[in-house]
């Protein structure tokens, strides 16, 4: 603008302010503006979600929030390199809100500190991938320190102290090698330490003092680089290794250490020696420890080699198909826990992690769900099966806009669902079948199999509509296949299977969904709706909006899928879904985007009442879920009798009310009084903003 201002000055002062002079330095303030542009594009856009999500504050010079030029105007606290972003220096600025969920779009980003600042709501899946300096210390950052963190190869350093992260810590640290420094202190950490701390082996300072952790710290006694450890004020027992003993410095009170001479450790575990303290003990005491290891040691030994020969012979050959049986148990395997389940451990059946876990007074935390990433993607823990491979998953954390689908063979697709057979059937559908593909290298998919009948046009066409979706909650189309007359779209496999599996299909008042991971759901499957209303170009309808279509990841973060095939719909004189349609939708071809407000309405009222939209075997006058919901929901002891019994009272009363008006407003009968989602999403996110107390297991305390 202010070239514009000299040009036209120019020819003001040498009198030529023509209509062509005019022209003249508007086309030469253009080509300027052009050319001085420097920031990359996704830059930009990322750093526009980030300044939106932090409200927009005054006291940030440059930034705006769309547009702009961060690197040739330099914003304020932004370096760059070239037209990258490299660092975000926040820190200190008296910010609110989050950040935003495009972070994970700044790939040069070296260093990024927003410490001390007023920082709420989860901290983000979608974090700058290649970043070596990390700090969102002295906020008011809740829920579980992200799993992305576990892909940040190039991490020197980690700050997420004094913030309330809870919950257990994953097991994540493997591929940290650089990693030197790590303070996790002052949240309500919990649990164990997980085994992967020990593989951090350029790490010389660790604080996790005044968590809620538990369990001993023998993971940390082969760190030999580590000079500066404090543990203070958790809930660890057992010895502290006498291997940690001679490190510079070492904080440990507040802990419930045992007394007494350490155990030698475990047969087979061996600790790198360090300099320590004497300790005392005769050489005949460690003679004698010695012999007793050997001894153990040489029984394991026989006991094992007995255990491996017994298994070759009674093992059936190894296949990829041997586990389909397993597959009608995966939900209950990975079902949230409940609170009290959580707070007992009990995390068996195969369940490895704590992801959906209550904190440790038993609290639903409702304000953790703020952040919109809480429905960023997000991999499959360690020990359950991923669908993708390593490598794969490490491009998609880094830009997942950068995944295109791929061509599948039908003879390949054929393998992997070992012939399309009936114990890969994940479910039937009105326009086609869903199978699952597994390969050799443990890569999961699902395979949509079209109905041929409703099938018209190119295929390349309809993959080229589907891959413009890319939004955190709407399932990826990764690849498709079009021989011998067969059509299928590929998709991200999730073992969670659907949201309606989780409130309909599974024993869900021993393993319920908690109120905060209702939310969330609701939250993020809002959010892709809104996507694909208001950001898409041009707008699309879903026209098929129901849990069934609300897939679920391992941390029941919601997918929803179908996107982009309102087309199918339209050709089949099915009725899309009992219960979910408005009541102008007689027809496919009747549905609009307020059409898709009412069955996200109806999606809400399964989340509050764990009912089914439709449900024969109620009396008639409760069989369809709307209208026997509706007249109650402005009534304060009505509602508390809607409420999913699978809960057991254990949510914020006036939570579920403010949750009820927004489901009120979009089941309304006359479409043109229904709100367009970019409401409904700022009404859900005032319903979580709202949860700001908390109550315990015994009573609701909370009156919001």
């Amino acid at each position: 603008m202010v070239a514009f201002g000299r040009i036209l000055g120019f020819c003001w002062r040498s009198g030529r302010l023509s209509r062509w002079g005019l022209a003249a330095a508007l086309v030469a303030f253009l080509v300027s503006s052009s050319a001085h542009s420097k920031t990359d594009p996704p830059d930009v856009s990322a750093l526009s979600v980030l300044y939106t999500s932090l409200n927009s504050p005054s006291n940030l010079d440059g930034w705006q929030t769309s547009g702009g030029d961060p690197c040739g105007d330099g914003w304020d606290g932004i370096d760059c390199s070239g037209s990258s972003v490299t660092k975000i220096d926040l820190s200190g600025r008296k910010l609110s809100g989050s950040l935003g969920y495009q972070l994970s779009n700044l790939p040069h980003v070296t260093y990024f500190d927003v410490s001390n600042n007023n920082l709420n709501g989860d901290v983000p899946y979608q974090l700058p991938p290649n970043v070596k300096y990390l700090d969102l210390s002295g906020n008011d950052f809740t829920g579980v320190v992200p799993y992305s963190i576990s892909q940040m190869t190039e991490l020197e350093y980690l700050n997420l102290a004094h913030n309330k992260l809870n919950r257990q810590l994953n097991d994540m640290f493997g591929r940290l090698s650089k990693l030197s420094e790590m303070d996790l202190s002052y949240n309500s950490l919990s649990g164990a330490l997980p085994q992967s701390l020990g593989l951090l082996s350029s790490l010389t300072t660790l604080s996790v003092q005044n968590n809620k952790l538990t369990g001993s710290i023998n993971v940390l006694a082969n760190l030999s680089s580590l000079n500066d450890l404090n543990v203070a004020n958790n809930k660890f027992s057992g010895w502290i290794p006498n291997e940690l003993k001679g490190i510079g410095k070492l904080e440990t009170g507040g802990n419930s250490w045992s007394s007494g001479p350490a155990p030698p450790p475990p047969p087979g575990v061996h600790y790198n020696a360090r300099p320590h303290k004497a300790e005392g003990g005769g050489a005949s005491a460690r003679m004698a420890g010695v012999i007793i290891v050997a001894s153990v040691f040489g029984v394991l030994v026989v006991v094992a080699i007995i255990l491996i020969i017994g298994l070759r012979k009674s093992s059936p050959p190894s296949s990829i198909y041997l586990d389909d049986e397993a597959r009608i148990s995966e939900h209950k395997q990975f079902a949230p826990l409940s609170a009290h389940e959580s707070e007992r451990g009990g995390i068996a059946k195969g369940f490895k992690g704590d992801a959906f876990k209550a904190d440790s007074n038993n609290s639903i935390d409702v304000k953790s769900l703020q952040s919109p990433s809480s429905a960023g993607l997000r991999p499959s823990l360690s020990d359950r099966i991923q669908s993708f491979n390593d490598n794969e998953f490490e491009a998609r954390l880094k830009q997942r806009v950068s995944i295109r689908p791929v061509a599948y063979s039908f003879a390949d697709l054929e393998t992997a669902t070992g012939g399309f057979a009936t114990g890969r059937l994940l479910g039937e559908g009105t326009i086609g079948r869903v199978y699952r593909a597994k390969y050799p290298d443990g890569k999961v998919l699902a395979v949509k199999k079209l109905d041929s009948a409703l099938f018209q046009g190119s295929l390349d066409d309809l993959v080229a509509d589907i891959s413009k979706f890319s939004h955190p909650s709407i399932a990826k189309l990764v690849g498709y296949c079009s021989e011998s007359g067969h059509h299928m779209l590929i998709y991200e496999y999730f073992r969670n299977g659907s949201l309606y599996d989780f409130l309909h299909q599974s024993d869900g008042f021993s393993n319920p969904l908690t109120w905060n991971t209702r939310v969330r759901i609701a939250l993020g499957t809002a959010r892709a709706i809104e996507y694909l209303h208001e950001v898409c170009t041009p707008s699309t309808v879903h026209k098929n909006i129901k849990t069934a279509n609300i897939l679920l990841d391992t941390e029941l973060n919601p997918r929803l899928t179908d996107c982009g095939l309102a087309k199918f719909y339209e050709r089949t004189s099915q009725n899309l879904g009992a219960g979910y349609n408005a009541p102008e939708c007689t027809r496919p071809s009747a549905f609009t985007a307020k059409s898709d407000v009412y069955s996200f309405g109806v999606v809400m009222l399964e989340l509050l009442t764990g009912r089914m939209p439709f449900d024969s075997s109620k009396p008639r006058s409760e069989q369809c879920l709307v209208k026997w919901a509706t007249p109650q929901l402005h009534d304060i002891d009505a509602l508390s009798k809607m409420v999913d019994p699978a809960l057991r009272g254990l949510y914020p009363p006036k939570s579920i009310s403010r949750f009820a008006d927004v489901i009120a407003l979009c089941v309304q009968a006359e479409p043109e009084f229904r709100p367009p989602m970019s409401e409904v999403v700022q009404s859900l996110v005032r319903v979580v903003q709202g949860g700001s107390r908390r109550m315990d297991d015994s009573s609701v305390t909370s009156d919001y």
